[in-house]
């Protein structure tokens, strides 16, 4: 099948998935999400971009249906793209602070949702480690 506007082949090519993540901070501490599909463990709330969605919507979305939480966002963060940083398909995240108010209850896709202080964060997946490390260093 051909795009009809610009004639490439439709669905020849592998592309990266869009997904967001968001660092959410309540009063000095980091929002996670206890993850209830694989990969199993603690993560940033986000998820896969939906079509017809922008990223901030996408962001603002995740972060309520896992956490509950109305988020104000703050502006992007950072782009993360490394192909091994999603164990089940290479995925391109854009990260987005938030602000929010209020305490953090697990929903959708999280087992739980819970507040840790920076730098005592449990286990992560993905590359959610890394994320955490550069957002500290850059505070």
């Amino acid at each position: 099948m051909q795009c009809p506007k610009c004639g490439a082949e439709v669905g020849k090519f592998r592309n990266p998935v869009p997904t967001v993540d968001v660092i959410i901070e309540i009063k000095g501490r980091i929002v996670l999400i206890k993850r209830r599909n694989p990969p199993y463990g603690w993560a940033l709330p986000g998820g896969f971009v939906d079509y017809g969605e922008t990223l901030e919507d996408a962001a603002r979305r995740e972060a309520f249906e896992e956490t509950g939480l109305r988020v104000s966002l703050a502006g992007q963060f950072h782009t993360y793209s490394d192909p091994k940083r999603d164990p089940r398909l290479h995925t391109v995240s854009t990260v987005f602070l938030a602000k929010a108010e209020g305490q953090p209850v697990g929903g959708d896709d999280a087992l739980e949702a819970a507040l840790f202080e920076p730098g005592n964060l449990p286990a992560l997946v993905f590359d959610h480690e890394k994320i955490l490390d550069d957002y500290c260093k850059s505070r």
